[in-house]
């Protein structure tokens, strides 16, 4: 019976370690077809400094259709870009966030 409290107890702290060194940064888009709109949203750990990330919006063609530096304020866990999703061409598009040496993406698709 010791030993598997051992077993469990190792486990466990093994499995709590793991999970905090998980990275928090990621990047999500979604569509509201009613809004009209594409909201694409970079989450990242919370720091003390203010943060310069690059966003940047793919079109289907593969071709940037816009580059466009924001801040993050310090203290603030996520930013935030969105787009009308009229006029934009149907297909799949690629959201990617420049963080310093780090580049996260995601792809969602214009119907």
């Amino acid at each position: 019976m010791k030993k598997f409290i051992v077993v469990l107890f190792i486990s466990l702290f093994s499995f709590a370690i793991a999970s905090e060194q998980e990275e928090i940064e990621n990047v999500d888009c979604v569509i509201l077809k009613d809004e009209n709109s594409i909201i694409c949203k970079y989450i990242q750990e919370r720091v003390e400094f203010d943060k310069n990330v690059t966003f940047i919006w793919i079109d289907p063609d593969e071709e940037i259709s816009r580059s466009r530096e924001m801040t993050i304020p310090a203290g603030h866990g996520s930013i935030y870009d969105f787009r009308y999703v009229d006029g934009r061409k149907k297909g799949i598009w690629t959201f990617k966030v420049k963080d310093q040496d780090k580049v996260y993406e995601t792809k969602f698709e214009i119907k």
